[in-house]
């Protein structure tokens, strides 16, 4: 270590204890990485604050020093997002994890953001509520407005994004702001919300996050659909949101991610490209929704359709769902888990499909297709050897050819994990003179570019 980050380390110890100042490399190896297939950095030093002052403080140093500050949840992330490239502080916000308020009446909770969705659900229960957003990981809340995650249940409830009423954000300069308020809507401002929410770390730090929950409905129905193709799969999908039933999921599990899934979950389903569906509601008004679902999918050619509407069952239907990334681990030792993440308009999504299929085919790897197909939003989960150059550079032909074709008809390059560093050479394409506004925005906010550097966007003469 120099110098220079020898006296830092000694001035944040003059604001938190010296337990919670680690120049350990353990810890440090521990936060030089996410879930991703990006090459890891090891942060200089890694801090563990309690209280948004110390955060404050924390930034204000940083900023003295022009040193960068990585804010970091659990490292579940998928794009490189706390991957600390530009080295400096990684800002560990594991010990930040109170649900500091419940307000049952207003259907909002306050939370610090080290607080996980499974701890708020678990806590929320008590009160006959909970939380919708389920990316799958037992990610920290921080990090899910961080990158605007979404999930299985956006289809209903919404991205991260709508959930947030408010956000405390710590800035460049140690400022503390609020964002919104408690209010079910506002016209006052600039909506700062939507501006930090997704922002990665770059705009500022969360400290409190106020969000929206909802009341846990009554009756709750799973169910899995197979189709003799992807095609039929997406259309019966269109059907059902066409016909206003109000759906709270429907996954898309393609037959080789069906073949993984029952290898791993020691499930019998049916191999063949396969809707997981579930509906929330009352009890007459789900015998409806069920009954017109059924005569929808059995006009696309639906070869069979289960109910699960058992506690245990529905649980290992989705388990099966969301272990799939697991599965693909598991079956493939030795390979890394690539993810792609693409979202487009819902009438494009079936082409867009089959065309990763047949690239994924062309090119000889080993990968499935899964998704949020309710909001056009789909993954590849691929297996790949890092070692093997070749092999990388046709997972990055991949990528890119199913992200292109996205942009070309109105897409986006990420729906959900967000830009980190995978996807911001896609910027440009996507965003056009658009991404001169988000650098300014930048700038504005963050002069010294401390703030997760080389993050979404590049400012010019850095990195």
């Amino acid at each position: 270590m120099n110098v220079e980050m020898a006296n830092l380390a000694e001035a944040l110890k003059q604001i938190l204890p010296e337990s919670q100042v680690s120049i350990n490399p353990t810890v440090r190896e521990q936060h030089s990485k996410d879930e991703s297939y990006h090459t890891p950095s090891l942060p200089d030093l890694v801090v563990f604050p309690e209280t948004t002052e110390q955060v404050s403080e924390i930034i204000k140093l940083a900023n003295a020093y022009q040193v960068p500050v990585v804010p970091f949840g659990l490292g579940s992330s998928l794009e490189g997002h706390v991957i600390p490239y530009d080295l400096g502080i990684t800002i560990d916000f594991s010990l930040m994890n109170k649900i500091l308020e419940v307000r049952e009446q207003d259907f909002l909770v306050r939370v610090q953001p080290g607080v996980t969705r499974s701890q708020l659900n678990k806590e929320l229960k008590k009160y006959g509520l909970f939380f919708s957003v389920d990316p799958g990981a037992d990610a920290t809340l921080g990090g899910m407005a961080a990158t605007n995650a979404s999930g299985t249940t956006s289809v209903r409830y919404g991205v991260m994004r709508d959930q947030v009423r408010d956000l405390e954000t710590v800035l460049a300069d140690g400022t503390i702001i609020h964002t919104g308020n408690l209010a079910e809507k506002s016209s006052s401002g600039y909506h700062l919300n939507g501006i930090f929410v997704g922002s990665e770390g770059t705009l500022g730090c969360f400290t409190e996050l106020t969000l929206k929950v909802y009341g846990i409905p009554e009756h709750v129905m799973a169910a899995r659909a197979s189709f003799p193709t992807v095609n039929d799969a997406v259309q019966a999908v269109v059907s059902i949101l066409q016909a206003g039933i109000p759906i709270a999921r429907v996954e898309l599990v393609d037959e080789p991610s069906m073949k993984q899934a029952n290898l791993y979950s020691e499930t019998d389903y049916l191999e063949k490209p396969t809707l997981f569906l579930e509906f929330h509601g009352n009890e007459a008004g789900l015998r409806q929704d069920v009954e017109f679902t059924k005569e929808l999918v059995a006009d696309l050619h639906c070869e069979l359709i289960e109910f699960e509407t058992d506690n245990a069952a529905r649980n290992k239907l989705w388990e099966a769902r969301h272990h799939l990334a697991y599965a693909y681990v598991h079956g493939f030792p030795g390979k890394k888990l690539m993810v792609t993440d693409v979202c487009l308009p819902i009438s494009e999504l079936a082409g867009a499909i089959r065309k990763a299929r047949k690239t994924i085919d062309e090119l000889g790897l080993d990968g499935g297709i899964v998704g949020h197909v309710g909001d056009g939003n789909f993954h590849v989960l691929l297996m790949l050897d890092t070692a093997d150059p070749l092999e990388v550079s046709k997972a990055d032909q991949l990528n890119e050819t199913i992200v292109l074709y996205a942009l070309e008809r109105g897409g986006t390059c990420t729906g959900e994990h967000g830009v980190g560093v995978g996807k911001m050479k896609y910027q440009e394409k996507e965003h056009g003179e658009a991404l001169r506004v988000m650098e300014k925005i930048k700038q504005a906010l963050d002069p010294q570019n401390i703030l997760n550097p080389n993050k979404i966007v590049r400012i010019k003469g850095e990195g």
